[in-house]
């Protein structure tokens, strides 16, 4: 990205202004400690997993008389914002991009990632009215992307290799996924890669269409996996195991039928979730119905560490990070997904 990034991202911002989107306005929760464990997330259906988990764990605490806390879910509109928090310790847990984990790590901040959160998810969209079928095409043209470390740029990169092109042959923008349909919208860009729902918001509303979804062209895919402060680790191995539990139930059950994924989505619309139009999450679920998919939360190493040679050609990170440094393989190794009654 150049050195007017900034010139043309307020250019960008500008053409935004104008067009409206139907979706609702994002915030970041209050960081404040509260007598629940605070776990950031994105309203991205990658993080669906986490509104579901934190319902049924509150709405079982009570029949089981448990004495451990509920979990509280934090929205952040960006990764940049949910990254300051989760390194200040503001939170102790969060959802978070595989590839920037590795390099918190790597910089010896005390995060590990203990679970998956999903597969798949992401789309690359353009307008309905473009001429664009292949990525050829899109040479020197504007895409947007959430951040250089999000894995939808990674997809990026593999879609252009395989018509030998390679990211200097168009021009790349770091935004914020809420604002890219607008974008797109605007002709602010021509197109752009992210996580839903922010590519079915831009289809629903009829003026975009995918060119590529990682459902056809990366099915291992993932970007979002949960992650938690060591000092949380160490002072309450079993809040994390019950956290990881209610995760690998909620994407157990997510998968199970579409009557549960009915349920997320009107417990995600809300306001203390995703604040966002229930049709837009479930035209995501149904459009296709794998357009993400939460059943196989497996932590594979080979898939994690093809993610860390995929971040080092694309620049993001700078050497190898070991497995060991970013991950802790012993919370899924025990789980025992929980029952999810909603």
């Amino acid at each position: 990205m150049s050195g007017s990034h900034s010139f043309q991202r307020r250019q960008l911002l500008q053409a935004m202004a104008a067009a409206a989107m139907p979706l609702g306005l994002l915030s970041c929760a209050d960081d404040s400690a509260s007598e629940a464990l605070v776990v950031g997330g994105l309203p991205v259906t990658c993080n669906l997993t986490l509104p579901v988990a934190c319902v049924a764990r509150s709405k079982a605490l009570p029949a089981t008389g448990a004495a451990s806390l509920p979990f509280e879910y934090s929205k952040y509109s960006g990764w940049p914002e949910i990254k300051e928090s989760l390194m200040a310790g503001r939170i102790q847990a969060a959802y978070m991009l595989a590839p920037l984990v590795m390099d918190l790590a790597d910089k010896k901040i005390p995060v590990k990632i203990v679970s998956l959160g999903h597969r798949s998810g992401a789309v690359i969209m353009v307008r309905t009215d473009s001429p664009y079928q292949k990525f050829r095409q899109l040479a020197g043209k504007r895409i947007a992307i959430p951040s250089r470390f999000a894995v939808d740029f990674l997809f990026l990169r593999k879609m252009l290799q395989q018509e030998g092109m390679t990211p200097d042959d168009i021009e790349i923008f770091e935004m914020p996924p809420p604002d890219m349909p607008a974008a797109l919208y605007a002709n602010a860009v021509d197109a752009y890669c992210t996580g839903e729902p922010f590519g079915a918001a831009a289809q629903h509303a009829g003026y975009a269409r995918p060119l590529r979804m990682t459902r056809d062209e990366w099915r291992n895919y993932i970007c979002c996996v949960l992650t938690v402060r060591e000092e949380l680790i160490q002072t309450n191995r079993p809040l994390v195991q019950d956290l990881v539990n209610y995760v690998l139930g909620a994407g157990r059950w997510l998968d199970e039928q579409q009557a549960n994924r009915d349920k997320a989505v009107a417990i995600a619309a809300g306001r203390q979730y995703f604040n966002q139009d229930p049709n837009i999450i479930r035209f995501v679920m149904e459009n296709p119905t794998d357009r993400v998919t939460y059943g196989d939360l497996r932590m594979i190493r080979s898939e994690f560490e093809e993610l860390m040679q995929l971040s080092i050609e694309a620049g993001t990170l700078k050497h190898p990070v070991s497995y060991e440094t970013y991950m802790d393989e012993s919370f899924a190794k025990a789980a025992q997904p929980a029952a999810i009654n909603l």
